[in-house]
């Protein structure tokens, strides 16, 4: 008679249980979707307002805004695939997932801000990236903790397994009105907290912890992955003339390839690569989603460009 009543509570409850998991789940899903709907209006005023105080002020409650959404349970798995106005990644593994953004000064300057939130089944892990970029004065021998960060908006992750996993993240870090950046950085993990910066790039004898190119404003850059040949590749930046070698703001691809090449957990530099091997080599680059009247704003596609 006990297991009988036993049975008959458990057949009531279940379906009690599953219709109140269901209406959680939808309910969360409801928050999430009005969440973004703010944050989708918010995104578009802090790129295309043209008022300084109005885009910042967008952009602070955008990060109200976002923090709330995150708090809701298992929004670590919501795309937010509706914001355009950032960038999110996903690492492979799902350890965590990556927010980047910038907001553009009045002088053409620009600030970035980002998240990282860890992939959690309880409350909400979440680290803010603060962007540390003016006051870092050796960024490519600097290993920092995410208040120190080295600000870029990012398009792409590479896991690297091993004893000591990592991941490498290509990203656009828009400059002055007069030169752009990209850079190649890298999250690790430690005791769970995040790193930025790893000695792993080698080059003519020396390791660098990131990697930073700078170049005109003008011209494009090709910085991307080739997974099936554990290869980094980019554009080689030269400058226009002798009298311009010390100005970084000159430079622009010269119709010749190098990169970093995966061999043990390292990344070995190497010059002088034949593109004609690599297959659609057009630039997987962000692109500054508002038009900022030059060329690095306009996406286009470039041609495989051949070596002789």
């Amino acid at each position: 008679m006990k297991k009988l009543l036993i049975i008959g509570l458990l057949a009531v409850a279940l379906p009690l249980f599953t219709f109140a998991q269901h209406a959680d789940e939808s309910a969360n899903l409801k928050q999430l979707n009005f969440f973004q709907d703010s944050l989708k209006h918010l995104g578009s005023r802090f790129i295309n307002d043209e008022i300084d105080v109005q885009r910042k002020s967008a952009n602070y409650t955008f990060i109200k805004t976002l923090v709330s959404a995150l708090k809701i349970p298992n929004s670590f798995f919501f795309p937010f695939d509706s914001l355009k106005a950032i960038s999110i990644l996903n690492s492979p593994d799902k350890r965590f997932r990556i927010f980047s953004w910038h907001i553009i000064n009045n002088d053409g300057s620009y600030r970035f801000y980002g998240a990282i939130q860890m992939n959690t089944r309880g409350s909400l892990k979440i680290y803010p990236l603060e962007d540390y970029s003016p006051l870092l004065k050796n960024p490519e021998d600097s290993v920092t903790d995410n208040s120190k960060w080295y600000g870029a908006q990012y398009y792409q992750i590479i896991p690297v397994n091993g004893a000591n996993p990592y991941y490498v993240l290509l990203g656009w870090k828009g400059n002055t009105i007069k030169s752009t950046k990209k850079v190649i950085d890298v999250i690790s993990f430690k005791d769970d907290k995040p790193l930025l910066g790893l000695p792993v790039f080698d080059q003519k004898g020396k390791s660098r912890k990131r990697v930073i190119f700078e170049y005109t404003r003008q011209a494009s850059m090709l910085l991307r992955y080739v997974p099936d040949q554990h290869l980094i590749v980019f554009d080689n930046l030269a400058p226009p003339d002798k009298k311009s070698k010390d100005k970084p703001e000159t430079y622009g691809p010269d119709l010749s390839y190098d990169g970093y090449r995966l061999k043990n957990g390292r990344w070995e530099y190497v010059d002088n690569l034949d593109m004609r091997n690599v297959p659609d080599p057009h630039d997987a680059e962000y692109i500054d989603p508002k038009a900022q009247h030059t060329d690095e704003a306009k996406p286009t596609k470039k041609t495989p460009k051949k070596t002789p």
